[in-house]
């Protein structure tokens, strides 16, 4: 019913404004549309995002995001950091760290926050 229909993640943020400069500024997303101070449609690569205020920014204790990079997490991490991203490092079995990359086997997953505390993620897939 819906396998052939794109999704749109949903992102709430207290601060709209503050949440485009990470989304667009520090992360390269493109704003497509704004429906007044409470909602940014972005775009990454085709996907869409909207990032939205919410009294409820932040609250999610789980990964909101995951953008799918390949090869290039390496090099994404480094760019990020470089951007002012600090990256989360979680204590899981059967993980090992490269420096800020988790390592399960054959797939590298990086974790880190917007200025809400909404998690977000690359994976080498």
């Amino acid at each position: 019913m819906l396998g052939h229909t794109n999704a749109i993640a949903n992102i709430a943020v207290k601060d709209l404004g503050r949440a485009k400069n990470f989304y667009i500024g520090t992360l390269g997303l493109t704003q497509v549309e704004a429906m007044g101070e409470e909602v940014a449609v972005l775009k990454s690569g085709s996907s869409l995002v909207n990032v939205y205020r919410s009294d409820f920014a932040g609250t999610n204790k789980a990964t909101a995001v995951t953008w799918a990079v390949g090869g290039d997490i390496a090099r994404l991490v480094k760019e990020l950091k470089l951007r002012g991203v600090t990256f989360e490092h979680y204590d899981m079995p059967d993980t090992q760290l490269d420096g800020d990359v988790h390592v399960f086997g054959e797939l590298r997953v990086a974790w880190f926050k917007d200025p809400d505390g909404n998690i977000l993620s690359l994976i080498n897939q």
